[in-house]
């Protein structure tokens, strides 16, 4: 339930195969599979906002047993390729510290504290807002 909250803010676990199915068929997110083989190893989504010419990457994830092994950052730099946007952003909970530490390998800073408190405000939860600009 923890990693699920992490993951995806759903408190909740186990939840339905098909909430997950759903997520990618939205509007605007594009969702992908990263595989070694036959074996799944990694999730993300990529949500394109073409009026604003950004991209967020949402609700990633490695198979616990390809963590440690360069697959997050593999998968967030295939991400940020596909997003297709110079200003790609991510928010991620400010306690995953091994998230936050992958993203910033992969070339993701901070946003501006001034910023992250504005996008911060509607959410039910603060999260650490990252970027990463000329994808």
């Amino acid at each position: 339930a923890d990693e699920a909250d992490m993951w995806c803010s759903r408190p909740e676990h186990p939840f339905p195969a098909d909430v997950v199915a759903a997520w990618g068929e939205q509007p605007d997110v594009a969702a992908y599979l990263l595989t070694d083989g036959d074996i799944p190893v990694g999730y993300g989504e990529v949500w394109s906002d073409d009026e604003e010419d950004e991209a967020e990457l949402a609700r990633l994830i490695v198979a616990p047993a390809a963590r440690g092994r360069g697959v997050g950052r593999a998968l967030t730099a295939a991400l940020v390729a596909r997003a297709g946007h110079d200003d790609v952003f991510m928010r991620v909970r400010p306690d995953n510290a091994a998230a936050l530490a992958t993203y910033r390998r992969a070339g993701f800073t901070d946003v501006a504290a001034d910023l992250q408190a504005e996008w911060n405000a509607p959410q039910p939860r603060p999260y650490a807002w990252l970027q990463h600009t000329g994808a």
